[in-house]
C-alpha cells in the first residue's frame, strides 16, 4: 500500500520538474459533482476515460526512437486493467503538470516506473469505488478486469466508461495499491511499437514534417568552420531566386527564407557571406599532440586514488603499457536538425524534435526576451536524438528568425548543416599502465587521458576495488569546438580503452578473459580495496549469462574467434560476446551475443529492440566513424564521408538475454552500446593476433596479412 493523501497529491501535482510522483490531477470534487453522464474520467494527467469507454493514456517523454511513448503507457495500462488493443496513445506536449519531460540518461523508465503505475492505479481505485457506490456493495467484493468493474457475487459488471461520470466525483485514494508482480498480463510482454504501421506507411510524424499555414521554410548559411563568425553578407542575387521571400540575420546566422526547401537551398547558394576569423581555427592533428603531452601528466586531483600507485611501479614487477585513442563523433541522426517557430508579439509557438523541452522553452524565453509562460513547446515524435537534441540550440535559432522574419518558419538543417553544427562526442588519448606482480596477480593500474573540451575519458567503474593500487587522471583541453553528450557520455569511451587494456592484460597474465574479470569481481565482493559504484553480483550474472549463452570457451567452428567484454552504466550491467570470422584476409563480425541486467523488463520486445539497435550503432562507429577538423572546418561533410555501417557490414545475429529480476527497472537506451567495440577488437587479437587501440578501425586488407597463432578461444 502507498499511503498518499489528497494534500500531498495536489501539492505533488504543483511541482513543475520534479521528476517523482507527478500525477497532476485537474478537478476538484466539488466542481464535477454536477458533470453530465457522458462526462469524461480525467483523474490525472496521464489518464482519460470518456463516457464510450475509450481509454487515452499519455506519454509524457520525448520519443527519441527509445520506444518511450509505447513503454510508458503500457505502465498505466496494466495498473488500470484495460486490454492494450482497446486504448489510445497521444504524445504529451510539453505541460509542468507532467514533471520532468525528459530524454536522456537512460532515465525515462528508471524515474516514471512507480509514479506512472501509481496514476494508472489510482484511477482504477477510483472506478472500482464508483462501482461500488452504484452498486451498493463493499469495494473489497469488486475487481477491474479488462476495462469493466465486476461483481463477481452477483453476476454485474460496468464499462469505464459507464463509470466515468460517477469516478470523476469521488475522492482521490489515500492509499494506493499496486498490482502484484505475479499478475502482470502487460509489463514484461512484447508489444509492437505504438506507431510502427504509421511509421511503416509513411505517414507525417516528426517534426521535418510540420506544415502551418502562411509557413515559410527557413535555410540557414552558418559558419564553414569554428573560429569564423559573420563579417557581411549580399543577398542580392538570393532575393531574385523564385519562392525567396526573404532574408534575414539573426543567431549568428544568415537565414533564406522560401515557400519551399528548394527555393531557400537555390537561394542559399547564391547567398554571399564574407566570413571572418574571431577565435583561433583548430585542427585534430593539433588536438592529438597536445594529447600526447597531457597524458604524461598527473592531475593535483585524481577522481580516483587507491593505495600508492608510483611505489607499486617502482618495486620491479612486469609493467604493460597501452595508449588507446578515439576520434570526435557527430550524432547525424536520421532526421536532421529542425524546428517550427510562430513568434507574434511576446507570444510564442514552437513545435519541433528537442530531447529536453523545459529547457527548450527557459532558453527561447531568454533568447527572445519574454516570459517562459509565454512560449508553448509541442512535442513530437523524433527521428534519432543520441543526445544531440539535449541541446535547445535548433528551437532558439528557429525563434529568433521568426521574430527576425515576423512570420511563421519551419527551420530545416541539411546533413552537410548537421555535421559542422554539432555539439560532438569530444576525441581524447589516454595512457593505461598497469603492473603484474611476481605472483601473477595485478598489483597496480593507471590510466591518463585527455578530452577534448569537457567531459571525461575515464570513469572510477570496473576494475576499480579490486587492484590494491588504482589510480585515474582525467585531463581537460580547452578548445572552441563544441561537444556535448553523445549516446553513452563517458562509458562510450572508457569502455573501449578499459575492456581492450584489459584482455591485453589477461593475454599477459595467461587467463581466460572471463575468468579473469570473475577473479577481480571476487576480491570486489569478498575484500574490496575501496568503496565502488557497481554491484558484482550483478556483474557475475550477465558474465556468465552471456559465456553460457555463446559457448564461451567451447566454439567447434573452423575459423571463428570470440571476443569478449563486459561494462556497467546507466545503473545496467551488459556483457557482450562478438564472433568474428576471416574473409578474403578481413576480419567480419557475424554474430554478438548480449546479456543485460536492467531490472525489470517493461516491454520484451522494445528492450531487445533498444540493445540490438545500440550494437549495430556501436559496431557502426568503432568501424568506420570519425569526425576530424582542418582548421575549425570538418573534414566530413555528409555520409559519402562519415560513413555508417551498411547492411553488408552488419552481424547475422545480434541474441539479446535478459537477466530475471524482480528490481525496479534500470536504464536501457545506452548501456548496449559501449561494450561492442572492446568485444570486437578483442575478437579481432584473437583471429589475428593484432591489437586495434585506435577507432574507428579503419582496416584494410593489409592489416592482417600474417594471421596471428593466437590460440582460438
Amino acid at each position: 500500500m502507498e499511503n498518499v493523501s489528497r494534500r500531498n497529491f495536489l501539492k505533488i501535482s504543483s511541482i513543475a520538474a520534479g521528476g517523482s510522483l507527478m500525477l497532476g490531477f485537474s478537478f476538484l470534487s466539488e466542481a464535477v459533482e454536477a458533470a453530465p453522464a457522458a462526462a469524461a474520467f480525467t483523474p490525472n494527467a496521464y489518464i482519460t476515460i470518456d463516457g464510450t469507454g475509450l481509454v487515452t493514456l499519455m506519454a509524457p517523454n520525448p520519443e527519441i526512437g527509445q520506444g518511450i511513448k509505447t513503454a510508458l503507457p503500457m505502465l498505466l495500462a496494466e495498473e488500470l486493467e484495460v486490454k492494450w488493443d482497446k486504448v489510445k496513445v497521444e504524445l504529451a506536449n510539453f505541460d509542468p503538470k507532467y514533471g520532468s519531460q525528459v530524454a536522456g540518461g537512460s532515465g525515462a523508465i528508471r524515474s516514471r516506473f512507480m509514479p506512472i503505475r501509481q496514476a494508472g492505479a489510482a484511477a482504477r481505485m477510483m472506478l472500482i469505488s464508483a462501482a461500488a457506490q452504484q452498486w451498493s456493495v463493499n469495494e473489497a467484493d469488486c475487481t477491474a478486469e479488462d476495462g469493466f468493474v465486476l461483481h463477481k457475487a452477483s453476476g454485474r459488471k460496468l464499462g469505464y466508461g459507464e463509470l466515468a461520470a460517477k469516478a470523476a466525483s469521488l475522492p482521490v485514494p489515500k492509499d494506493i495499491t499496486l498490482k502484484a508482480p505475479k499478475d502482470f498480463k502487460i509489463i514484461g510482454t512484447r508489444v509492437p511499437n505504438i506507431d510502427n504501421h504509421q511509421i511503416i506507411t509513411g505517414k507525417p510524424l516528426y517534426g521535418i514534417d510540420t506544415r502551418r499555414p502562411g509557413m515559410l521554410f527557413a535555410i540557414v548559411a552558418r559558419p564553414p568552420a569554428y573560429g569564423k563568425t559573420i563579417k557581411s553578407f549580399d543577398d542580392t542575387e538570393t532575393r531574385k531566386v523564385a519562392g525567396v521571400k526573404n532574408v534575414v540575420q539573426a543567431h549568428g546566422v544568415v537565414a533564406v527564407l522560401a515557400t519551399s526547401t528548394w527555393a531557400a537551398k537555390k537561394g542559399r547558394d547564391v547567398l554571399k557571406v564574407v566570413w571572418e576569423d574571431s577565435t583561433p581555427l583548430e585542427s585534430t592533428a593539433d588536438h592529438d599532440a597536445e594529447f600526447a603531452k597531457l597524458i604524461q601528466i598527473k592531475t593535483e586531483n585524481p577522481p580516483r586514488n587507491d593505495g600508492d600507485v608510483e611505489a607499486a611501479f617502482a618495486t620491479g614487477g612486469k609493467v604493460i603499457e597501452a595508449v588507446y585513442e578515439l576520434p570526435n563523433l557527430s550524432h547525424a541522426p536520421m532526421e536532421p536538425m529542425n524546428f517550427f517557430a510562430d513568434v507574434q508579439g511576446d507570444k510564442a509557438d514552437l513545435f519541433g524534435p528537442t530531447q529536453v523541452p523545459a529547457q527548450m522553452r527557459q532558453e527561447v524565453a531568454k533568447a527572445l526576451g519574454i516570459p517562459p509562460e509565454n512560449v508553448s513547446i509541442g512535442m513530437v515524435r523524433q527521428g534519432g536524438g543520441f543526445g544531440r537534441k539535449l541541446r535547445a540550440d535548433n528551437g532558439v535559432e528557429a525563434a529568433l528568425i521568426s521574430q527576425a522574419a515576423k512570420a511563421p518558419i519551419q527551420l530545416m538543417w541539411f546533413r552537410e548543416d548537421d555535421i559542422q553544427g554539432d555539439y560532438y562526442r569530444p576525441s581524447s588519448m589516454a595512457k593505461y599502465r598497469a603492473v603484474i606482480g611476481p605472483d601473477n596477480q595485478l598489483v597496480a593500474w593507471h590510466a591518463s587521458a585527455a578530452v577534448l573540451s569537457s567531459g571525461r575519458a575515464l570513469s572510477d567503474a570496473f576494475p576499480a576495488g579490486a587492484i590494491p593500487n588504482f589510480r585515474l587522471d582525467n585531463h581537460n583541453l580547452k578548445s572552441n569546438i563544441p561537444t556535448g553528450p553523445w549516446r553513452g557520455p563517458t562509458a562510450n569511451v572508457s569502455a573501449f580503452s578499459d575492456e581492450s587494456f584489459m584482455d591485453e592484460l589477461a593475454h599477459e597474465l595467461k587467463k581466460d578473459p572471463i575468468a579473469l574479470r570473475l577473479e577481480l569481481l571476487e576480491k570486489v565482493r569478498t575484500a574490496p580495496v575501496s568503496k565502488v559504484a557497481y554491484n558484482p553480483d550483478k556483474f557475475k550474472s550477465v558474465i556468465e549469462k552471456v559465456s553460457e549463452l555463446s559457448n564461451w570457451g567451447k566454439q567447434t567452428q573452423k575459423n571463428v574467434f570470440q571476443g569478449f567484454s563486459c561494462y556497467y552504466s546507466f545503473n545496467t550491467y551488459v556483457a557482450q560476446v562478438a564472433e568474428v570470422t576471416m574473409m578474403n584476409n578481413m576480419p567480419r563480425v557475424i554474430r554478438v551475443y548480449c546479456a543485460v541486467n536492467c531490472g525489470r523488463v517493461v516491454n520484451l520486445s522494445g528492450a531487445e529492440n533498444q540493445v540490438q539497435g545500440a550494437i549495430c550503432d556501436g559496431l557502426s562507429h568503432a568501424l568506420f566513424s570519425k569526425i576530424t577538423f582542418d582548421k575549425g572546418a570538418t573534414v566530413q561533410k555528409n555520409f559519402h564521408t562519415y560513413r555508417f555501417m551498411h547492411q553488408k557490414d552488419a552481424p547475422l545475429e545480434v541474441i539479446v538475454k535478459f537477466v530475471q529480476t524482480e528490481e525496479a527497472p534500470t536504464g536501457l537506451g545506452e548501456p548496449g552500446l559501449p561494450p561492442i567495440a572492446p568485444a570486437v577488437a578483442n575478437a579481432i587479437f584473437a583471429a589475428t593476433g593484432k591489437r586495434i587501440r585506435k577507432l574507428p578501425f579503419e582496416f584494410n586488407k593489409n592489416s592482417f596479412a600474417q594471421p596471428g597463432t593466437e590460440k582460438r578461444v
